[in-house]
């Protein structure tokens, strides 16, 4: 076990702050690829493009939140095995955590390609620019094997105490997509399609090269051979904690999937307004589940070997580290809120303007509700506590889509927003008790 990086000693706040700050130069990459994304297909292909791009991303977010779900739970498992020095039973999570990826890569690879018509059907996706929203998202969905890929291998590395590696070859994932984007839209000038298969190559190299640098570094990482007994007991484990996590974060997208359906019935300017407006808002959720990846390491570990006390100066010094990135994110981008849709779109009409700009002020100011709930769920999924959170995750979706319902009627477009706050605040506020009990 001499490569893994161990979490449990060092004063908290510097051990938390040194783990996070790869993983959040990761997700910052991860961002900017994605918001190039976004950029390449405005600027290129028109605001259409854009509209229909953006009225899927909630379709793929809900996939992915499944995987980095699935996926996190079985980095959990493995450092709670590293925190405890249970090098065979490290040897066991890594063989069953990759034959469960490639499982679940076959099933949902194919459940959502079949999907794929029926859910843009159910969005009421217009009819202007729904053959490019199926052709991009469908190319995504096919890829879906890319991501299972990059995430479990990432998870295992940061389970592990190592967020470098996962930074480095995401940054190069990042450059190779901006590349390839302009390649596959521009001279070779396949539409949206294109922009999709640039992702879903970029990812594949990522986890590919993030493997072979990873089973070099950890030599626990390589599969085993297992009897069909230990096999057995090791995917129940996993499934006990990946499942219902995957479960929650697929869950939680389906209020989204309500709010942008809500969204796509107003048609394509506030599907544009919309658009840009969440991804630029992906800057705090990305931020925010930086600082959750590097909690749920160090929770797991010190939670392995029995230290308790240290969890709990953990989670202080996660909240306050979180809290001001929030509140640094909310000054941003309610301040540069005009700066945002023509970042995507030349010459934006007045009302996606309007659009983007009403997204920012309504959902910004509540960041660091978001910080909360992250930090407190993260913090009780991470010593194996993973129903209570699928229970907060119910009571976000409830009033996710209560909220967009309700007050979408009494606030229009505003209250259509407004529903993720409030969903925040009514599962942060159930949380934060059933924490309390843990510690005690």
């Amino acid at each position: 076990m001499a490569n893994e990086k161990n979490l449990t000693s060092g004063k908290p706040f510097s051990v938390l702050w040194r783990f996070t700050l790869p993983v959040i130069g990761g997700n910052l990459f991860q961002l900017f690829y994605t918001l190039a994304d976004s950029v390449i297909v405005g600027k290129t292909l028109g605001a259409n493009a854009l509209a229909a791009v953006g009225s899927t991303t909630i379709i793929i977010y809900m996939v992915l939140c499944f995987i980095q779900g699935f996926t996190g739970g079985f980095g959990i498992r493995l450092g709670q095995m590293c925190g405890a020095g249970r090098e065979k039973g490290m040897k066991r999570s890594a063989t069953a955590s990759w034959i469960l990826s490639l499982a679940f890569t076959l099933i949902l690879t194919g459940a959502c390609c079949l999907l794929a018509h029926p859910i843009l059907r159910w969005m009421q996706t217009p009819q202007e620019i729904y053959q490019d929203a199926y052709d991009y998202m469908l190319v995504i969905l096919l890829g879906t094997g890319a991501t299972i890929f990059y995430n479990i291998i990432s998870n295992m590395l940061r389970a592990l105490g190592d967020s470098r590696t996962p930074l480095i070859f995401l940054v190069l994932s990042s450059l190779l997509n901006i590349v390839l984007d302009i390649l596959f839209i521009v001279p070779l000038q396949m539409g949206v399609a294109g922009a999709a298969w640039a992702t879903v190559l970029s990812q594949l190299v990522s986890a590919l090269l993030c493997t072979a640098v990873g089973l070099r570094r950890f030599p626990v990482l390589w599969p085993g051979k297992l009897s069909a007994a230990r096999l057995r007991s090791e995917v129940l484990a996993l499934l006990r904690i990946g499942f219902p996590m995957g479960f929650q974060m697929s869950v939680m997208c389906i209020g989204q999937l309500a709010m942008q359906a809500a969204v796509n019935h107003l048609g394509p300017e506030a599907i544009a307004g919309y658009t840009a407006a969440t991804k630029v808002d992906q800057l705090s959720v990305l931020m925010n589940n930086a600082f959750g990846i590097a909690l749920s390491s160090y929770v797991a570990q010190n939670y392995g070997a029995g230290l308790f006390g240290r969890i709990r100066e953990g989670i202080r010094a996660s909240l306050l580290q979180t809290e001001a990135a929030n509140l640094a994110m909310c000054a941003l981008l309610v301040l540069g809120r005009n700066l945002v849709t023509p970042l995507f779109i030349d010459n934006p009409t007045p009302a996606i303007v309007s659009y983007a700009n009403g997204y920012l002020l309504a959902v910004a100011p509540f960041y660091l509700f978001l910080g909360l709930l992250l930090v407190y769920r993260t913090a009780v999924q991470s010593m194996g506590n993973t129903w209570a959170p699928f229970a907060a995750c119910m009571a976000e979706l409830i009033l996710r889509i209560a909220g967009t319902a309700g007050l979408s009627k009494l606030l229009g477009y505003t209250g259509i927003c407004l529903s993720s706050p409030m969903a925040w605040i009514g599962a942060t506020a159930l949380l934060i008790p059933v924490y309390r009990l843990e510690m005690k």
